[in-house]
């Protein structure tokens, strides 16, 4: 829907856990009409069907401090809705000018919200959901990312444990977050576990789950023959033994779902139109390039230049001025982790794209740190992403290098 479109009404709404403060102004004036709802689906829905009842069907605007979650799922369904997601941080500075003392409630959020957008909606951008294949893309991919987070923590507190009593099964377990790593620490999870069994049994282990160098397993079982046991406690053995067993079935059940998520996710990717664009990019891989094409989404008109985008996901840095001073800095204030996958996306290609490497190695060189550099990296990607994706052209690595030297880029001494 255009932002110049009239609406039937403007609606202020504040979600809550258990209830949803609401406040409607009908276009057409009269007083603002305050009510409650409770969290339930069923009362949501009768709700906007007397919406569309009583308007007639015609567009209606919501502001919500919300662009994902429950509300937002039920209230997209409906296609006279025009949704208006509000940054909760501008919502709250907003409340600010009105409530210096920081005094909150959820139906004065929900009349602020109101007049934002009453007041303000010509700057607003409505939210137009993106192709059902799109959205779960982009779902999958984020649920991934956090399932990853939390095998990277599971991963932490099994090491800081068995460190605790058994720190030799961490040079023996190979990789601890793998297969091998969690059936090792279940199987023998202390020294004398280990060390009760024959070697060939620990060999068979080994060459079970591929780990067949003779000179690593042969190092490996002449180590167990003579390790020393930390401590022999068994009030502390025990009780960490059953706490390594069971970090262990979490992180075997987590490395099971990432997997299966990334079987789902290179189906769906395979069917996208934009496959063979992302996956062109160095670097990209399995894991990047369906992150990448959930990030630009399919709608092509969404942002008007690779600037808006770049300012959306926190790359584009932030410059403040006050008289005489001048402060920049990047953006904290932004959906981390669409910031994350062009953050991430960066890293990989300095390893596949020889532009990408010099580039980088001139930002340190500058004195910048590493995150420092891969911002200014993504910075760069991003406007490059974008133009072969509003193209729909895959990029090409000898294609953007001709370009660096016709415009006679430094880069270009660089990569000589």
């Amino acid at each position: 829907m255009r932002n110049d479109q009239e609406v039937a009404a403007y609606i202020g709404l504040d979600w809550g856990d258990q209830r949803h403060a609401i406040q409607m102004q009908p276009a057409a004036g009269g007083p603002v009409e305050r009510l409650e709802l409770d969290q339930r689906p069923d009362v949501l829905h009768a709700w906007v069907a007397q919406l569309r009842q009583r308007f007639r069907g015609r567009p209606v605007g919501i502001a919500l401090e919300q662009r994902k979650g429950a509300v937002i799922h039920a209230l997209m369904m409906y296609e006279f809705l025009v949704l208006y997601p509000v940054n909760p941080k501008a919502v709250a500075r907003y409340r600010e000018v009105f409530a210096p003392s920081g005094a909150k409630d959820d139906p004065t959020d929900a009349a602020l919200l109101l007049d934002l957008l009453c007041a303000h909606r010509d700057k607003l951008r409505p939210w137009t959901p993106d192709t059902v294949e799109a959205r779960t893309l982009g779902l999958l991919c984020e649920q991934r990312r956090k399932l990853v987070h939390h095998r990277v923590a599971v991963t932490n507190r099994l090491t800081s444990v068995l460190k605790q009593y058994f720190p030799q099964a961490l040079d023996w377990v190979g990789t601890l977050a793998s297969r091998q790593g969690c059936d090792f620490v279940r199987t023998w999870p202390t020294l004398a576990a280990v060390q009760r069994v024959r070697p060939a049994t620990v060999r068979r282990f080994y060459h079970q789950h591929n780990c067949r160098r003779a000179t690593v397993v042969t190092r490996r079982l002449e180590q167990i023959a003579t390790a020393v046991p930390l401590t022999t406690d068994p009030a502390i053995i025990d009780p960490l033994r059953l706490v390594v067993e069971t970090y262990a079935t979490q992180l075997q059940t987590l490395l099971q779902a990432i997997e299966t998520f990334d079987n789902q996710i290179a189906t769906v990717f395979a069917s996208h139109p934009d496959h063979d664009l992302f996956a062109s990019f160095p670097g990209a891989g399995p894991v990047c390039a369906p992150r990448l094409a959930a990030a630009f989404g399919t709608d092509r008109t969404r942002w008007e230049a690779a600037t808006e985008l770049q300012a959306h996901a926190g790359i584009a840095p932030v410059t403040e001025r006050s008289g005489k001073a001048c402060w920049v800095h990047h953006r904290l204030a932004c959906p981390k982790f669409l910031k994350q996958t062009f953050h991430e996306y960066a890293d990989q290609s300095i390893r596949f794209s020889a532009w990408a490497r010099a580039y980088y190695d001139q930002q340190r060189g500058r004195g910048n740190d590493h995150h420092a550099a891969l911002r200014a990296l993504a910075f760069k990607w991003m406007r490059i992403l974008f133009r072969c994706w509003q193209d729909r052209t895959p990029y090409d690595e000898a294609t953007y290098l001709d370009a660096l030297r016709r415009r006679g880029s430094a880069l270009v001494k660089d990569l000589a």
